[in-house]
């Protein structure tokens, strides 16, 4: 198990950042505890900063002293290596939720982004049960160029805004809900037929995935 713990830290892919502009993250779940303190040692090590995602309150106190330079937040369980600071400045994109259920996943894409020094602004609990939420935020939500949009249940958030929004949407489909919603497989579905042009999506929960996919976005816009 030593062995496979020391592997890990070997292997920790440094040069990500410089290729695609998009750090290397850690997906804890899955890895051990020797693992995740292997592949936060050699970050160290590297001087390198490091992003963890679903990485468990459990998972966290586990690691002991191992975590105690760590900033974690435990809602949507990353934890972020530094020297690092939040960025500063105004947002370059919206991340929305339909429901509060949902920001768990809203909250990992707003560390990936900040983890990247970009700003985001959090806008929760405008989903299509009550509409008059939405039409609220409406006039704000028109200034962003590039939105992420986070669901579950029916996803019916995603062709909404794609219909009123002239920004770029992300579409994330969740795994909130239940019964018919099956575990985020009815609004993934839901987001893939949305007649909303140019609605993209990524996978069930995967926050870290829309956050990459914003980065690409606003690093192949033209410097101003």
């Amino acid at each position: 198990m030593a062995d496979d713990a020391a592997a890990a830290g070997r292997t920790f892919d440094f040069a990500r950042v410089g290729r695609l502009g998009i750090a290397e993250a850690v997906l804890a779940a899955g890895k051990t505890t020797a693992q995740l303190a292997a592949l936060i040692q050699a970050s160290r090590d590297n001087a390198s900063p490091l992003l963890l995602t679903r990485l468990a309150p459990e998972a966290h106190a586990a690691l002991g002293t191992a975590a105690a330079d760590l900033d974690y937040d435990p809602l949507s369980r990353t934890a972020i290596l530094g020297p690092w600071t939040p960025p500063a400045g105004p947002s370059a994109l919206a991340v929305v939720t339909a429901g509060t259920s949902d920001l768990s996943v809203a909250g990992e894409a707003a560390r990936t982004l900040a983890f990247h020094d970009v700003a985001s602004t959090v806008i929760s609990d405008i989903g299509v049960a009550g509409l008059w939420r939405l039409e609220a935020r409406l006039d704000e939500l028109r200034r962003f160029p590039l939105l992420i949009v986070v669901a579950g249940m029916d996803g019916a958030l995603f062709s909404v805004l794609g219909g009123l929004l002239p920004g770029v949407v992300i579409a994330v489909p969740t795994s909130t809900g239940y019964g018919a919603a099956r575990g985020g497989e009815t609004a993934l579905a839901s987001a893939l037929a949305s007649c909303a042009p140019g609605v993209v999506v990524v996978n069930i929960d995967s926050g870290y995935g829309a956050a990459a996919a914003a980065l690409r976005v606003l690093r192949a816009q033209p410097a101003r």
